[in-house]
C-alpha cells in the first residue's frame, strides 16, 4: 500500500436492503420506509439510512481492497447529500498516509451518478 493508491467500487441499495437494515438496527424512521410520510419530509421521498450508505466502506475494506484480513479501526463520516434506493453510486478510496505496523489512513467517499459528493470521511485500517 502506497500513498496515492486509489480504488473504486460501484454499488446500489434496494428498498429490501433498506428494510433489512431498519430491521437489524431498529431504525424504523418513516423517512426510510414509508413513501407517503417521506414525501412530506424535506427530501420529498424515502432515503437510505446514512450508515447503510457508509457500510460500503466496510465491505470494500474487508473483502475487496485491501481485502481479507483488513481490520477497520476508525472512521469519520460527513453525510453531504441523501441517498436513494436503486441509484448507482461509486465508493472512492485513496491512501492518504501509510503508518508503521501496516496501518494506513484512507480517504473514503461516496459519489452519486453525477459525481457529486454524498459521503466524505477518512478511515484508519490495518492491512494484511
Amino acid at each position: 500500500m502506497l500513498v496515492g493508491d486509489k480504488y473504486q467500487h460501484q454499488f446500489s441499495f434496494s428498498q429490501q436492503d433498506v428494510n433489512l437494515f431498519a430491521q437489524v438496527t431498529g431504525d424504523n424512521n418513516p423517512i426510510h420506509l414509508d413513501e407517503e410520510k417521506a414525501a412530506k419530509s424535506i427530501f420529498k421521498r424515502r432515503i437510505i439510512h446514512g450508515f447503510l450508505g457508509g457500510s460500503v466502506f466496510s465491505k470494500v475494506f474487508g473483502t475487496l481492497w485491501p481485502g481479507y484480513g483488513t481490520i477497520y479501526m476508525e472512521q469519520d463520516l460527513q453525510f453531504k447529500r441523501p441517498m436513494a434506493v436503486d441509484h448507482n453510486y461509486t465508493a472512492a478510496f485513496e491512501v492518504l498516509e501509510v503508518l508503521p505496523k501496516n496501518k494506513a489512513i484512507i480517504r473514503t467517499q461516496v459519489l452519486d451518478e453525477n459525481q457529486k459528493l454524498v459521503i466524505d470521511g477518512n478511515a484508519e485500517i490495518i492491512y494484511p
